[in-house]
């Protein structure tokens, strides 16, 4: 008896949070250490499904680097780096699509099928979803490496208005019909801010913003962009997680509510993160707001 007591205390304390979320578009960004575990793999999708059937409007953008490194080694292509990005010759660019659209995406879409989920799998081609053109960066060439001009959200807007859940893998193209392959979490915020999401969230390989990253009991748990910059010039935030920061502050600049770093290595972390009122990782937002 106390058991099931305390399974519906727990429903009754989530619903302020499924009540203010009802109806509202989240973007999840899906990648790293938490595709590789097939046990986390099903609690986050298990989660994802169950963000659908309580009111939220998920959307999925994924990446894929670790099967496309493992794809490249077995066909003796080797892969360059520059700045953390891989140089993408025209052989590569086949390899990286072939990956992303015909293997990961279709696995996540087979995910969540299996979990009783209505998702399609997309390329940011489908629908000219991601306009891109070459990325330029400290005029080194990275050869099909693109960055985003435009996102047309029709296809997407479409799908969620009849009950899909899109699975979106960051290839792009520009009007020349050249394909691009674009950094999943930049992917990500555009299409979030295109949404006008009210959450993003990147299921990320860390806890979130620590004030001691020594230290996990010193996670962050509220974070306003101005504390971030601060945090950013002052040296508390340092290393690879200034990227992480700045892309979440980029969304907030984009019209996103909030953002949120998690460890997507935990169990179940995306509904701990949403439907608790500290959450697990580290929730950005606008000052203002």
């Amino acid at each position: 008896m106390n058991d099931g007591l305390e399974k519906a205390k727990v429903l009754i304390d989530a619903l302020p949070y499924i009540r203010e979320f009802n109806g509202n578009t989240v973007v999840i960004k899906y990648g790293g250490s938490a595709m590789l575990d097939p046990e986390i793999n099903k609690t986050i999708v298990q989660d994802i499904v169950l963000l659908k059937l309580v009111g939220l409007k998920p959307v999925i953008v994924h990446g894929g680097g670790p099967e496309i490194n493992n794809m490249l080694k077995r066909l003796d292509i080797q892969s360059e780096f520059i700045n953390g990005l891989r140089v993408t010759t025209k052989e590569t660019m086949e390899v990286v699509e072939m990956v992303l659209a015909g293997k990961v995406n279709k696995q996540i879409v087979e995910m969540i099928s299996g979990q009783g989920g209505c998702p399609v799998g997309l390329t940011g081609k489908d629908g000219k979803i991601l306009r891109a053109k070459k990325l330029n960066k400290d005029g080194v060439d990275l050869g099909f490496v693109g960055e985003i001009e435009k996102v047309n959200t029709r296809l997407i807007k479409s799908l969620i208005d009849n009950d899909f859940i899109p699975i979106i893998a960051p290839i792009g193209s520009d009007e020349e019909g050249n394909t691009y392959n674009i950094n999943a979490d930049y992917a990500a915020v555009a299409i979030a801010g295109a949404l006008n999401a009210q959450k993003l969230v990147f299921l990320t390989d860390v806890e979130g913003v620590l004030k001691d990253k020594d230290d996990p009991k010193s996670l962050i748990s509220f974070l306003s962009d101005s504390e971030a910059k601060k945090y950013i010039e002052s040296g508390i935030i340092a290393g690879g997680m200034i990227p992480k920061v700045e892309c979440c502050m980029e969304a907030i600049e984009e019209g996103v509510s909030m953002v949120h770093i998690l460890d997507g290595r935990k169990k179940h972390a995306l509904i701990l993160e949403i439907y608790t009122p500290n959450g697990i990782g580290t929730m950005m937002y606008k000052k203002e707001a």
